[in-house]
């Protein structure tokens, strides 16, 4: 299986996450409560996927893996840029476990809820 399946698979079975496609049929947005976590451009080598970071957790992995850099036309601040291949797939499934629960604690109350 090739490394975007590999996301694809792990983004998809997030609780109430929905694959749109609003930048155009090559770029994958992920959303859960219309809210984005994920990006990755479909057919892009080697692939590379933006995930939402706490900006100080997103600070520390740039700074210890060359391969997390800033997120691409995104906001620095808030959003890293995470070359796959390049560091172990158990950190990327933990950063977007991370992306994904970063948008699920901003979620309203009853929108949580929902998802529970």
């Amino acid at each position: 299986m090739n490394e975007f399946a590999t996301l694809y698979d792990y983004l998809i079975q997030k609780r109430g996450a929905t694959e749109t496609f609003p930048f155009g049929e090559d770029v994958l947005v992920m959303k859960v409560m219309g809210k984005m976590f994920a990006l990755i451009r479909i057919n892009e080598i080697p692939t590379k996927i933006n995930l939402k970071c706490h900006p100080e957790r997103a600070l520390a992995l740039r700074a210890q893996y060359d391969a997390i850099q800033p997120g691409y036309h995104m906001s620095k601040q808030h959003w890293n840029t995470i070359t796959v291949g390049d560091i172990p797939m158990s950190l990327v499934f933990e950063l977007i476990d991370h992306s994904y629960d970063l948008v699920v604690a901003s979620l309203k109350k009853a929108e949580r809820m929902s998802l529970a």
